[in-house]
């Protein structure tokens, strides 16, 4: 059965800066997939130059899920960003999420294996910009960190945590979105 979506139930994916199509493509395909959205890629905003810290050389995500928030789009929203994000008190970040808003951010940044020395792995890069996406928008949704190190939503401290997670909920954490009315 084909279901009728709303603007409530759409996520809107929002490329800021240049941000590569596969990326984009895949992240829509897997997250129809597992929240049952329509899925909508908007226009591209602009590098977010007005929250870059340059003493520390990071952009602040915070300061950019205002900026998304602004463009008020209705549904829920994922900013994409490559650069570098921080939250104040963290040393940098993966993602940020602000339920209130409906409004989350991932950052391609650090998801990329050459960035630490390593092979280029397009395939392992951007599954983990997929559970990074999946993770942002639990939080958007309500959920909290879990403890089960296989699901999405358990903390990433590392790309080794985010390696260790599947690209899906547990069965609490899936309950917990039934039960909200999400999947």
């Amino acid at each position: 059965m084909d279901r009728v979506f709303s603007s409530k139930m759409r996520i809107n994916i929002i490329p800021i800066g240049n941000i590569n199509q596969e990326v984009l493509s895949r992240l829509k395909l897997n997250l129809k997939e597992i929240f049952f959205r329509e899925i909508e890629i908007s226009p591209q905003m602009e590098q977010p130059a007005y929250a870059y810290n340059p003493s520390r050389k990071q952009f602040h995500s915070t300061t950019i899920l205002s900026a998304i928030n602004s463009l008020q789009l209705g549904g829920e929203s994922l900013g994409i960003v490559d650069v570098d994000l921080y939250a104040f008190g963290l040393n940098f970040v993966f993602g940020e999420a602000d339920p209130q808003s409906r409004v989350g951010i991932i950052s391609l940044y650090r998801l990329r294996p050459e960035l630490y020395g390593l092979p280029q792995d397009e395939e392992l890069f951007i599954q983990r910009a997929i559970k990074e996406a999946i993770h942002e928008l639990g939080h958007i949704y309500g959920l909290r960190h879990c403890p089960d190190v296989k699901c999405v939503m358990h903390f990433s401290n590392t790309l080794r945590d985010t390696d260790i997670k599947q690209a899906a909920f547990c069965t609490k954490c899936s309950l917990e979105l039934k039960r909200k009315g999400v999947i």
